[in-house]
């Protein structure tokens, strides 16, 4: 049987079914099928939306480059971008030789809300912080954090909210559902899957 599940991995956690280095994996959350696995990866220090799924052919075609699906991040970053950085971001930036497609890249005017996380984040009382939403259709190893300190502002926080039209709406830090029929219906006809 096939499965498609929607978990908001909290920070800390990896995004596989192992424990490593005192960190929680998916095992600790659950009870999940046996046989999913993470559709693309979040580092340990990301949160968001994770999409486990067993159906290799929607795995395939929301992974491979190829295929360029959104995939959508709230990023808190450090010190306040200018408009050579935003638009920098927006056409790509080179990271290891290589430059990132084109992302769509906007500065929030507010703080988003998000619940707290476990570990707080660094506070310097004489850098500010502010957050972008940043949309891409590639998944570089840690591309996020890498683009924003190529244009010279680290990242302290990342959350993704989306992969496509999938979104954390709903969901807690640790909490996950199955998609409905109409959802899986929907990504079945945007991957071109019969």
């Amino acid at each position: 049987m096939k499965s498609y599940i929607l978990f908001y991995k909290p920070y800390g956690v990896l995004s596989q079914f192992t424990r490593e280095k005192n960190h929680k994996a998916l095992c600790d959350f659950g009870p999940f099928p046996k046989d999913v696995y993470a559709v693309g990866r979040l580092d340990a220090d990301s949160e968001g939306l994770l999409f486990l799924t067993n159906d290799t052919a929607v795995n395939h075609r929301l992974t491979d480059p190829k295929f360029e699906h959104e995939r959508t991040y709230i990023v808190q970053i450090e010190g306040i971008p200018d408009d050579d950085d935003l638009a920098r971001l927006n056409s790509g930036v080179v990271i290891e030789a290589k430059r990132t497609k084109p992302a769509i890249v906007r500065l929030f005017d507010h703080e988003p809300e998000f619940p707290a996380r476990a570990v707080p984040i660094r506070f310097r009382k004489n850098v500010p912080t502010v957050w972008l939403e940043m949309t891409l259709c590639e998944g570089r190893n840690r591309q996020i954090r890498k683009m924003t300190a190529a244009v010279g502002h680290p990242t302290l926080r990342l959350v993704r909210t989306s992969i496509a039209f999938l979104t954390l709406k709903e969901l807690h830090p640790g909490e996950y559902r199955e998609l409905t029929s109409e959802e899986i219906e929907k990504l079945y006809s945007l991957l071109l899957i019969s």
